[in-house]
Parts: C-alpha cells; structure tokens; sequence
C-alpha cells in the first residue's frame, strides 16, 4: 500500500522553464505545479523525495512533491545553492559571499526550519565546494569543518552552538558515514614531506585517537566513498600533475578502509592509468571499478578485495548499480561515443546495450528498471533533452527541452517501491512522444552505425591488428623498451616497411635504409647472373659517354638528374653515383625526369620568344624580363645536352623551340 502512494516522478530546470513530470507509464506533468516563469537557479528533492524546492533570484520556495503544493517561501535573495536534511527536517542555503558595508562578516551559509520557515542558525563559508553541513542519517548530529577543526552541532539544539570538536593538523576534508553507527573521515594533506592520509572517527564518542587511519604520498585532493552501512569507505587519492607524464589529469590510486580500523589496503589495478569511476553496490559487501588508459577496464571486487568479475576492456568510464543491487550500468560518457551496456549481477551476463550519445547526466529510477538520460547545457546547446529507456534496452518516453541545465529522478527509498521482479521484466509500450518521434523533435537513431572513417583504398578490407581497439580483438597496449613500443606507450606503426623484410642493424630492412618514394634495390635477374638493366647498359656505353662528354664540353653536370638510392652498412650511409648500374625501372626513371625538364626548358625558350616579341613592338621591357632574354643562350646549351643524353628523344621538341 506504500508502495502505491509514491509515484515515480522526474523534475527538469531549463533556461525558461522548470517542470515536475509522472513517469511510466503517462509521463504527464504533475497537476497543481506552476512554472515560476522566471528562470530558477537551482532545484533539489529532499533525500526522502518527500519535498521539492528551488531557488528563484529573490525567494526559495518549497513544496511537497507528489501533489505541487506549497509548503514555504522564504525571502532570501541571491541564493546559489540549496539542500535539505536527510530527512527533509532543516533546508540550508548557500549564497555568494559579499562585504557588508559596516564591515561584519557577510553568513552566507543559512539554516532554515521548513515547517516553520525560521532562520536557525548561521555561518561564513566562503567556498562552494563541499559548503553544506553534513547530517547523521537520524539528523541526532552536524558536522562542519573550519579551519582544520571539526566542529560537532546538535540540529534539535542549534541555539546552543558547538557541543563538540575536534582539531585535525592539515584537514582539507570531512565526509560523515551513513548508518546507525555514524563516522566521520578526514582526509589529511601532505605537507613538508609528511604523507597525506585518512583517519576515521567514531562521531558519537569523538576523542583525538583515530578508530582507523591509512597515510600515503602523492595525494593533493581525494574523494570518499562510503558504502551504505557506513561500515567501509573507498579512497580515490589524486595529484594535480602526473610524474611519469602519461596523463594530463594527474596520477590516481585507490584505498580500501574499514571504519572499525580491523581492515586496510590499496587496491591493485592490473591496468596503468587513471580510475575513471569508482560504486558501491546497495549491498555494501561488493564495489566495481572503472581503471586504466583507453579501453578501460571494469572489474567488480567483494570488500576484502578479492576478484569477483572481470567485465574486460571496453570504451566506459562509468559503473553504476541499480537501487537494488541486480543490475550493473557500465557505460562511456563525455568525450566517449555514449554506449551503455546494462549487466544482470546474478548471472553477470549482458542483458543489453544503450546507444545514448552526448549523454551528460544519467541515472537509475528509484524502481530500479528505468535509465534516465539527458543531454544538459552548457556543455552541448543541441538536442537537449531527456530520453527514459527500459532496462531491456527499448526507448519508452522523449521530451526535447531547449537549454536544459539539470534533470533528475526523484529519490525514493527501496522500501516503498516495488520489489524488482526475480526475472527482468519486460518493456512497458512507449509514450506518445516515441511513437510520434518526428512531430516531438526527436532523432531517430540510424539502423547502421557509421563506424569510424575509412580512406577509399582501405574500404572493404580487415582492419589490421596494430589499429583496433584492444577489446575488438586489438594487440594489448604495453610499454617499456623491446615491446614495440614507444616511450609513451603508443604502439609503432607497421605500415611503413614491408611485412616480410626482416629488420637490420639500426632499425634498417636488410642493412639498407628505408627511404620513402625510392626505387627498389631488388632486381630481376636472369639466367646468367646478369641483371637485365646491366645488358641494355653495355649496348648503350659508347652513346652514352659521348653524351656525358658533351654535357661536360656544355659546363653542364647531368649526373644530377639521376636520383642516387642510398645503402646503409652499419648505420653510415654513401651515395651512389651514375656509374652503378641502374635497373630498368631506375634507367626509365631517368629518362622520365630528363624529358620532364627538356618541357620546362621548352617552356622558357617560349617566354622568351614572346619577350622578344614585345621588345620588337616597342612595349617597355622590366629588369627581370631582360634577364630572361639574356640567359637564352644558356638554356639552349643546356637543352641541347640533354636531347643528346636521352639519344635524340625529344630532339623534334627542341627543333620545334
């Protein structure tokens, strides 16, 4: 009967408008909910989903949220932040600091009664980050760190202040455990060479001893990720610049602490490179990580950091487990292409796969069958929107929204809804706003994927190894010397000398060095030992003395137009000049290079012509037409050389020029 009481429901914030929608199976907006026509700054349900407030420039108002009405509207200007209580008892609200004018300090951190809409409470807090005080799960206490010292509120009694405190050297950070037993963990930084660390205390009988504490280096900031008992937390460690320079993003490392102090470790990774994803099943016996340089790897580890599951390696860098703990998201967002592939944890096999690209936000609904995602601003201004998907795989509702900055479900504990089904269920019909796609604004995704770019020539052929992906079947990414390598770790590229040619000293094919666009080395040899160029050679020796005789008479060097190939003997290398014996193709090459600049030297006489032409009609000649008039004779000395080089060919274009 609880169950039946909460309805599933979603809010969006848009830049013109704000919404409260039903889900499945009507996906209509919620009657009685207004739009404030104005735009909101920020919106947030209360932990319990039982309330909904949003912040607009000169108020906040607060509603109940599965029937829109209004509970409070407190006049506070210029509010930036909001958040409520775990149990929706006290709103708290956070505004940019400013100075007052009689020079008191500006309590931008307010603490709201939301039955009464009384003002409990006040404090400066200067910085957005991590600006809310953090509450118990029962609401019996609040924390608050200033100044590295922790600072213990009873919410019942705020008007008596502090009831406890503790200092810590160095805090940057608290985070208070969920659970009937709260803690409270303090991440601690490096300085003057003491190691960074966590240290964890017991909230309810706070003394300066730590129930558990794990130090470490290279460690500038840190996140904290409690299971739901609160009885163990996840450390992911980062620094702001990575030593061995392979990430722009800093190095990372993972630590595992119990909060009973009776179980410590780091977490070891297989994989080299950043952990991009790091969740808790609801069980809180088991957690997944997402690690390692692209394709990540996912693994999902029990709490004493034991394998359970290797998902393989993958473009994701996210991991999520539905409320209910029996199902697994794995997926790639942000600069990925938005592929989700949706695991059942009992039998750890894939269920199916999402296409949701330019997803910014994705969550599960408090049901546990239902995937929201949405495209938000500013990070992408086109196809904003929401898209709800079943958790088989079908699309059930679309609503394009303009400027979308926030969509989210509302949070309902697993107790009020229902169980999920010992089979996964099957796909509800799709809304209206599927159906009718086209007329909504939505795209319709195309059958056939377009698959990265591929040059013409390489169409219809099998991608090499060296350039797929190592979970297409790839080579697997390594590093360090003699593995193929280079020092960042990005695999050389095969395609550069042939694959049957074994390489030689230096890194040369056969002791010769590989030049690009130069002729082969490998002739064709006959019967005798002789190459064929060799022949065709001794035929022609007379003739082409002669000519070399002649171009040397001219003061011109011919030997030039031959490209000379280059040898390598133990790395050194020596050109060689036209007296080794070319083969045809390097003979016919030439010959090709000699006609071609017999044209160009054609082409010049022709200029020339014309210039004289002008001169005889009395059109004033420049500097460097003159010039050209005067070189005539050079050229043509020049060309005659080469007409008798090639033995006559191209002798009618010289006698036509």
């Amino acid at each position: 009967m609880m169950s039946s009481q909460i309805s599933q429901q979603y809010a969006f914030r848009a830049q013109k408008r704000l919404g409260l929608v039903h889900g499945t199976p009507c996906y209509s907006p919620v009657k009685g909910f207004a739009d404030p026509g104005v735009p909101v700054r920020t919106y947030q349900y209360s932990s319990d989903g039982r309330l909904f407030a949003y912040a607009l420039p000169a108020s906040v108002r607060i509603f109940q949220a599965e029937n829109a009405t209004l509970v409070q509207e407190l006049n506070i200007p210029n509010v930036v932040e909001l958040n409520f209580s775990p149990r929706g008892t006290y709103l708290s609200t956070w505004e940019r600091p400013v100075k007052l004018e009689d020079g008191a300090q500006h309590k931008n951190l307010r603490v709201f009664s939301v039955s009464t809409g009384q003002e409990l409470i006040a404090f400066s807090q200067k910085s957005q980050e991590n600006w809310d005080i953090q509450y118990t799960v029962s609401e019996s206490h609040a924390v608050r760190l200033v100044a590295q010292e922790i600072q213990v509120f009873r919410p019942t009694e705020w008007s008596k202040g502090i009831i406890d405190k503790l200092r810590v050297e160095n805090a940057a950070m608290v985070s208070v455990s969920p659970g009937l037993n709260p803690s409270i963990a303090v991440f601690v930084a490096e300085k003057k060479g003491a190691p960074a660390g966590v240290k964890i205390y017991g909230l309810l009988a706070l003394s300066p001893t730590p129930t558990s504490a794990k130090t470490f280096f290279k460690a500038d900031r840190t996140q904290i990720k409690w299971n739901d008992l609160g009885t163990q937390a996840l450390i992911i460690t980062q620094t702001e610049v990575d030593n061995s320079n392979m990430s722009y993003y800093g190095e990372t490392s993972l630590y595992l602490l119990s909060a009973a102090g009776n179980f410590d470790c780091r977490v070891t990774l297989d994989k080299d490179g950043p952990i991009h994803d790091v969740a808790w099943s609801p069980n809180s016996k088991e957690f997944g990580v997402v690690y390692g340089y692209m394709p990540a790897k996912a693994m999902l580890f029990d709490s004493r950091v034991r394998t359970l599951h290797d998902f393989g390696s993958s473009p994701i860098n996210t991991i999520s487990f539905n409320p209910q703990g029996r199902l697994l998201l794995l997926a790639g967002f942000g600069n990925l292409a938005g592929k989700i592939d949706l695991f059942d944890r009992r039998t750890l096999t894939k269920l199916c796969t999402i296409d949701a690209p330019n997803t910014s936000h994705c969550s599960w609904s408090p049901c546990g069958q239902f995937l929201l995602t949405a495209v938000l601003s500013p990070r992408l201004r086109v196809d904003n929107g929401i898209k709800v998907w079943h958790c088989s795989g079908p699309l059930v509702h679309v609503q394009p929204i303009d400027e979308l900055y926030q969509a989210g479900w509302r949070p309902t504990s697993v107790d009020r809804v229902p169980a999920f089904p010992p089979t996964i269920p099957q796909a509800p019909p799709p809304s209206e706003s599927v159906l009718n796609g086209g007329a909504n604004g939505a795209k319709t995704p195309s059958a056939k994927p377009a698959g990265a770019y591929r040059p013409p020539g390489l169409r219809g052929l099998a991608t090499p190894t060296i350039f797929k992906r190592e979970d297409e079947g790839g080579s697997p990414a390594r590093t360090g010397a003699g593995s193929g390598h280079g020092a960042n770790g990005t695999p050389t590229r095969g395609y550069g000398r042939g694959s049957g040619t074994p390489l030689g000293t230096n890194g040369v094919n056969g002791g010769r060095r590989y030049v690009p666009g130069a002729p082969s080395r490998t002739p064709s040899t006959g019967g005798t030992g002789e190459t064929a160029g060799e022949k065709k050679r001794k035929k022609k020796d007379a003739k082409k003395g002669k000519a070399s005789a002649a171009g040397a008479g001219a003061g011109n060097d011919v030997s030039g137009s031959a490209r000379p190939s280059i040898d390598v003997t133990n790395g050194s290398s020596r050109a060689v000049g036209p007296t080794t014996p070319l083969t045809p193709k390097e003979s016919g090459e030439s010959n090709d290079m000699a006609a071609k600049k017999i044209r160009n030297l054609n082409k010049k006489l022709k200029a020339i012509d014309e210039l004289k032409e002008k001169a005889k009609r009395g059109d004033r000649l420049e500097t460097t037409q003159l010039k050209k008039i005067e070189g005539e004779v050079d050229i043509r000395k020049e060309l005659d050389a080469l007409v008798l080089l090639t033995g006559g060919g191209g002798g009618g274009i010289a006698a036509a020029a």
